[in-house]
């Protein structure tokens, strides 16, 4: 990654990434900067702004080729490669984040679940078997496993993260509460739910009278 190029711009990435999805969907092949402005929500020179880190790709006068660019944003976000996942917590919301499609289809394969409650192991969800987490190195390393999507508490998640690391993995989709330490070169995407929570109830505060 260009260390130079801002998180906020990587962050809007996904954003033009899908919206450009949409618009294949719909069989637009080209479009100007302020059209795009007008669905995305972002200002034409925002938008100029953000492509030109990575080259630019419009022509004057004529625009963005949709498919072109999309193909171009994918290639960034790195979705012309596919990784494998394990999930650790087979709760609700790892049940719920395993059975979401999507992320297949973009090239991120679940591969298995993992869980400490002795009751589950060995029961299917969701068309997986849960594993037992003492045999999750073995498995990390067996299966090549890139990245962990993290579903548990956060008592034990840093010991969980300790061994996943040391097995190979170099990617965490991390819901638990905690921030997780990990060596260079360990990639943590965090998602709080509560965080985010609250950051619409700060938004809403105001609105509601």
């Amino acid at each position: 990654m260009n260390k130079n190029i801002s998180m906020a711009v990587i962050r809007r990435l996904p954003k033009y990434h899908r919206y450009l999805g949409d618009l294949l969907d719909k069989d637009i092949q080209r479009i100007s900067s302020k059209e795009l402005s007008e669905i995305i929500g972002f200002t034409a020179s925002q938008i100029r702004q953000d492509l030109n880190n990575f080259g630019g790709f419009g022509q004057q006068g004529y625009g963005y080729n949709v498919e072109a660019l999309h193909y171009e944003i994918s290639k960034i976000l790195g979705l012309d490669k596919k990784y494998n996942a394990i999930l650790v917590g087979a709760g609700n919301l790892g049940q719920a984040i395993a059975n979401y499609s999507g992320f297949r289809n973009a090239g991120f394969e679940i591969k298995a679940l993992f869980d400490a409650n002795p009751k589950i192991i060995g029961l299917t969800i969701r068309d997986f078997e849960v594993l037992d987490p003492d045999i999750m190195e073995d498995y990390i390393r067996e299966n090549s496993i890139d990245i962990v999507v993290m579903c548990i508490p956060r008592n034990g998640a840093q010991s969980v993260i300790d061994r996943a690391v040391k097995a190979g993995v170099t990617g965490v989709w991390n819901f638990a509460p905690i921030d997780l330490e990990v060596p260079a070169g360990v990639i943590v995407e965090n998602v709080n739910l509560i965080e985010s929570l609250f950051t619409l109830s700060y938004l809403m505060k105001d609105e509601i009278k």
